[in-house]
């Protein structure tokens, strides 16, 4: 499938590869290529001797850095999830790096290509896979799972109030007719879910709850982040770009971890300055897309951008 008729608009293009503080002669990584906004802007800061590293699971998006890798022989690529950062990187013979980069959740063309099956807008199959090549699809989950364990995930990932009423319809619906399309989901979504919020459609919560399942999204965050930071240089940074709630507070709590000082007894004499230093130091505040950004691009008004530098080697 041609890989150049759904196209994305980069988001915090500049202010994240600015935060990755690049060095000409460094080792980077971009964790979730995509159509390689983001790595193409890093190749531009990059020498004759730096190398970037790209990941991708979605097939697409590999063919697309596959072709960047044959113009450009700093580029390596990986297909595959983020969360085999540590392995990836030991394969290719590299120990650490000197910034990392992801950008978090689904890319517009996996949204706009209606044949994917992550859309409600479209009409078509219903897989919602990034790596297309393994896994089972949404439809093949929905045909066999209890539905317990259904309204567990829209509930969790999708925060969805109707997720009881969603999940019983979906098992009552496929005694008769599994659900094979997005449409079919759409429409038995917009029948249970009873009020709406405003300028949402009844459907958005659950197909987002079933995608981030389907691809053990927030699992792979959850992985990948004592990785990045095991895998950076002293005074590397990492850099994180999240667009809802589930992901930003899983690298928000994670990153504070790292820098609160334990908590001990109050017997216990130890000065401040004698406890373990933090492995890394938080970058200022929480960057968000300009509005100018925003006006542009409206898809990227929930980002948010977390950055670290790693400050020592413990």
């Amino acid at each position: 499938m041609s890989t150049t008729k759904f196209t994305h608009q980069t988001v915090l293009l500049n202010e994240a590869v600015d935060a990755l503080n690049i060095h000409s002669d460094g080792i980077y990584v971009d964790g979730t290529f995509g159509r390689g906004g983001h790595s193409k802007k890093i190749l531009t800061n990059l020498g004759p001797t730096g190398r970037l590293i790209v990941f991708d699971k979605d097939p697409q998006a590999i063919e697309v850095a596959m072709k960047l890798a044959s113009e450009d022989s700093r580029v390596s690529v990986v297909h595959n999830g983020f969360s085999s950062l540590s392995t990836a990187l030991n394969e290719l013979g590299i120990a650490k790096v000197d910034g990392i980069l992801l950008d978090l959740g689904i890319s517009s063309p996996q949204i706009d290509d209606g044949s994917r099956g992550f859309s409600f807008r479209f009409d078509a199959p219903l897989d919602m896979r990034m790596d297309t090549s393994r896994g089972l699809t949404a439809a093949q989950w929905l045909a066999e799972a209890e539905e317990q364990d259904i309204a567990e995930v829209i509930k969790t990932y999708g925060e969805e109030r109707f997720n009881r009423q969603i999940a019983r319809a979906i098992v009552a619906r496929r005694a008769d007719n599994p659900i094979t399309t997005t449409g079919e989901l759409a429409a038995l979504t917009a029948e249970v879910v009873r009020t709406r919020e405003r300028g949402q459609d009844p459907a958005t919560r659950t197909f987002q709850a079933i995608r981030i399942f389907i691809n053990r999204e927030l699992e792979e965050v959850k992985n990948v982040l004592p990785q990045a930071i095991a895998s950076l240089n002293v005074g590397g940074r990492f850099a994180v770009i999240a667009f809802h709630s589930l992901e930003d507070r899983i690298v928000k709590q994670y990153f504070k971890s790292l820098v609160e000082k334990p908590k001990l007894p109050r017997w216990v004499m130890v000065k401040d300055e004698d406890l373990p230093a933090a492995p890394i130091e938080i970058m200022g505040k929480a960057i968000k897309p300009s509005a100018e950004e925003v006006s542009a691009n409206p898809r990227a008004r929930s980002a948010i951008m977390r950055v670290v530098t790693r400050t020592n080697s413990q």
